[in-house]
């Protein structure tokens, strides 16, 4: 549990500062003004969405709040920032896997099998990947306020119809209901395993 950590503070800093990132270089500057413009993870960590992925698997960091009013391509700049946390998880794992792949070559794969300070590392950076990868398909869940649901309100133009503003009132509870009765593990455990898989056979170990 405590290997898992590092990846846990990395990701979710670095995913809601991806969103604050992305809406700052559109022209908002509410996060800039609330202080989010930082990878700082005292700004970023929700405390209940902390222990959640520590505990249950998946998680979520206090949620970037963006003025759409500043952009001047609402729809689009929208999009990219809906996008953008997870595009960071894919980033991060990605350059996780890079650097652990460098490290095995450099200390060997046996080291991943034993409590030295080398094997401990690289458990962790593999950690970073894994915690980076759930991040990512979780937030991709279109059920609101997950980003999913932001990429597929600005794709389909969701926000005309006259059921979004239902949906986005109880998506929270509609979360819940996935939760409870497992729907988001379904969803969550095939993906974030194929998706280490090919990582780890494609980049870490190759």
């Amino acid at each position: 549990m405590i290997l898992t950590l590092p990846g846990i503070v990395v990701g979710l800093s670095f995913h809601e500062f991806a969103h604050a990132l992305a809406s700052n270089a559109f022209g908002d500057p509410t996060p800039k003004m609330q202080g989010r413009l930082t990878i700082n993870p005292a700004k970023h960590i929700d405390p209940f969405g902390f222990a959640a992925l520590i505990f249950c698997g998946f998680g979520w960091g206090i949620p970037v709040q963006i003025d759409n009013r500043y952009y001047k391509h609402p729809r689009f700049n929208e999009f990219i920032v809906s996008i953008a946390g997870v595009t960071m998880n894919l980033i991060i794992a990605i350059v996780f896997s890079i650097i652990t792949r460098f490290a095995i070559s450099a200390w060997g794969r046996e080291v991943v099998l034993n409590d030295s300070i080398q094997g401990l590392i690289i458990k962790i950076f593999l950690y970073v990947v894994m915690v980076n990868i759930t991040l990512m398909v979780f937030n991709l869940i279109p059920v609101p306020p997950l980003d999913g649901f932001g990429l597929v309100t600005e794709l389909f133009n969701l926000k005309k119809t006259s059921w979004y503003s239902s949906v986005y009132q109880y998506g929270g509870i509609i979360l819940l209901l996935m939760l409870l009765f497992g729907f988001v593990s379904k969803i969550l455990h095939p993906l974030t395993s194929g998706i280490y898989s090919a990582l780890l056979n494609g980049i870490i170990l190759a």
